[in-house]
């Protein structure tokens, strides 16, 4: 039998994605790659390691008891690749990055390109979910770091202010309050609220603000994605909440109207390391480019 490091390394990426579709694309290889190395482990294996239902690839009882023995060889051998590039004295590796999706999609990437220029050895990949999945996959160490808009979930992580943000209550043109330019808490308890999902940073501390005006409401509709908010509240669904970041330009071109209201909906996105962790030459220089960075 002569299984490869690459095979458990798909087979791991499989098991957490449950597609190919998905494992494929943060592997940066063919899906045809992927069923590939798959189907030769499951050959040496002697038996499937995965139940196939429609797209989805679920893991059988020998899948379940491979896994982690798979994800402890990786680790170790993560351990010696970071151990032996460190030693080089540049930062060169590769650097696996989280972020909660504001800053995701609105403030790391220049960042990320900018460290990519700056050491052309390194290779900082971007993984982008909401704050609690991030903390997750810091503390299983899945991710090298994270970064993420909401309050901190897990103890057993650090977290170090980074930079300050402001949440907008918005509104489309057609809307009541538009002409209005502000809101009564009566007026913020009555609305039809269209919300990120539980679990993110912007939803968070939108509800911990409400709470401390003593502000009841109810959200109407639930979206994953802060473009899609943007297109609904637009559209005359109802009043958004979201950072200034991500609308400022649909404020400047009068398409979304911003509201005032008596909510302090200021936030800090924090930073989030693993506590007495290792922190190698990559890491520290990432993490050095994100202190530049700071606007506190």
């Amino acid at each position: 039998m002569a299984i490869t490091l690459r095979q458990l390394e798909i087979f791991e990426k499989v098991a957490v994605c449950g597609q190919v579709t998905q494992a494929s694309g943060q592997l940066l290889l063919t899906q045809s790659a992927v069923s590939m190395a798959l189907a030769e482990l499951e050959r040496l294996a002697g038996a499937p390691l995965f139940e196939r239902s429609g797209r989805r690839l679920l893991l059988n009882d020998r899948g379940r008891q491979l896994l982690p023995e798979a994800q402890d060889v990786l680790a170790r051998v993560r351990k010696i690749e970071q151990f032996l590039e460190d030693s080089v004295g540049t930062p060169v590796g590769t650097l696996i990055v989280g972020a909660s999706t504001t800053i995701g999609n609105y403030l790391l990437p220049a960042m990320i390109g900018e460290f990519s220029r700056l050491y052309p050895g390194a290779k900082p990949l971007l993984q982008v979910g909401n704050a609690l999945q991030i903390e997750q996959g810091v503390e299983s160490g899945e991710l090298d770091l994270g970064l993420i808009e909401g309050l901190q979930h897990l103890p057993s992580l650090t977290a170090t202010p980074w930079r300050r943000d402001e949440l907008v209550l918005i509104v489309g043109k057609e809307h009541p309050w538009a002409s209005l330019g502000r809101a009564t808490p009566e007026m913020l308890a009555s609305a039809t609220w269209i919300m990120r999902e539980k679990g993110s940073g912007t939803r968070e501390v939108f509800e911990t603000a409400m709470e401390r005006a003593g502000v009841s409401y109810v959200v109407a509709l639930e979206l994953g994605h802060t473009e899609a908010i943007k297109k609904a509240v637009e559209a005359g669904l109802g009043v958004g909440c979201i950072s200034r970041m991500t609308v400022q330009r649909e404020l400047d071109q009068g398409w979304l109207f911003e509201v005032a209201s008596p909510v302090d909906l200021q936030r800090t996105l924090l930073i989030v390391t693993r506590k007495n962790d290792y922190r190698s030459a990559l890491l520290k220089a990432f993490l050095a480019l994100l202190e530049c960075k700071l606007d506190l």
